[in-house]
């Protein structure tokens, strides 16, 4: 097995147990069982829990950047947006248990929250920030709008609504947390 699909497999491991019971709960020995390897490669790969965490949320948010960079690729401005919207949705759906780990880790209390905020700004907000921005420029969007502030919100809101889905209606078809999220998006709230 590569190296890099050996960390894929701690970070498998990590992200189920972290979302599960906690970081501080979770010990590189149940990590490395979940993987199925020696609790040396956890140490081999990252050299401590805390590094195997900064490697694990770097890794993830860059997997979800990823995923609203080629969302918007190519696209106009507000099709653009809704599209990193739904690819936002559709990707914490398929990786609910990052997404529970970036909201109950990254900003808890003693951790490196700021340091992960910055992270989810820079890579994810950031894509919703340039759609937003190519919006205003084509002008579909005012001129005056606070384009850091809109897109952190539209970033907070799909991950909140995201997590209220699976955890409390996941019988409910995503296409319908889509329709309620696009009618929010373009304001379209009154009869």
């Amino acid at each position: 097995m590569t190296r890099s699909a050996t960390r894929e497999r701690l970070f498998a491991a990590a992200i189920e147990l972290i979302a599960e019971s906690g970081l501080a709960a979770t010990t590189v020995d149940q990590i490395a069982a979940r993987a199925g390897v020696a609790k040396g490669t956890v140490y081999y790969n990252f050299g401590s829990k805390a590094e195997l965490f900064s490697a694990l949320l770097e890794f993830g948010v860059e997997r979800l950047a990823a995923t609203l960079r080629d969302a918007v690729a190519g696209r106009p401005p507000l099709e653009a947006l809704e599209a990193a919207v739904a690819a936002e949705l559709a990707f914490i759906g398929e990786h609910e248990p990052f997404a529970r780990l970036l909201i109950a880790e990254t900003w808890r209390s003693g951790g490196d929250w700021q340091r992960a905020a910055r992270l989810i700004r820079e890579r994810a907000v950031e894509v919703l920030a340039g759609a937003l921005r190519d919006a205003v420029a084509a002008g579909v969007l005012r001129r005056d709008l606070d384009v850091a502030t809109a897109a952190s919100a539209v970033f907070g809101m799909v991950l909140t609504v995201a997590l209220d889905w699976r955890a409390l209606q996941p019988e409910r078809p995503v296409d319908d947390v889509r329709a309620t999220l696009m009618d929010l998006l373009r304001g379209r709230l009154v009869p």
